[in-house]
């Protein structure tokens, strides 16, 4: 009995390893690729990762919220923003930083490199400006942060001044 429950359990484990095997997925080849590209553009439907849509351009603010005003790495040096305050500023850096990556695109997607036969700009200029963007984000957030925590400093290094100052005449009046 224990024989057979030995064989029952190792047919299962290798039914079990052969699906994995089989559901594994590899990474299409060039001329899958090709034609998978084909079969879209026969049914209408195009694929390109630049421009992102306007879901994703939401989803980046909504990250850059979400960063700006919650408890991060970002916060405990800097400190964070208010909600609203997040919102705008958000709104700003993702907007500059898609100006920024979309005035590339076309010297990338343009230019001799552009990847492809047919003078369109291939997939790895579409990534080679998603990272432009992305850059420009992650430049724009810092230097927003600290502007703020800069801002925020001066008022107080400019009270501390005062302060002295007032006390320095005070004692030479003396």
């Amino acid at each position: 009995m224990a024989e057979e429950e030995n064989g029952v359990a190792v047919k299962e484990e290798q039914k079990q390893q052969k699906v994995v095997e089989e559901s594994e997925e590899k990474p299409p080849t060039k001329s899958q690729e090709d034609e998978i590209n084909k079969k879209f553009q026969k049914m209408g439907i195009s694929f390109s990762i630049w421009p992102p849509t306007q879901r994703t351009r939401d989803a980046v603010i909504n990250r850059l919220i979400e960063t700006l005003s919650k408890p991060s790495i970002l916060s405990k040096r800097y400190g964070s923003l208010n909600p609203d305050e997040a919102a705008s500023t958000a709104g700003v850096i993702e907007e500059q930083a898609f100006v920024a990556a979309s005035s590339t695109s076309s010297s990338v997607s343009g230019g001799e490199n552009s990847g492809t036969t047919d003078g369109v700009g291939g997939d790895d200029d579409g990534i080679e400006i998603l990272q432009i963007y992305s850059k420009e984000i992650s430049k724009r957030m810092l230097e927003s942060v600290k502007s703020k925590a800069a801002a925020s400093a001066t008022p107080a290094s400019e009270n501390d001044s005062n302060s002295v100052a007032a006390t320095s005449e005070e004692i030479s009046s003396s």
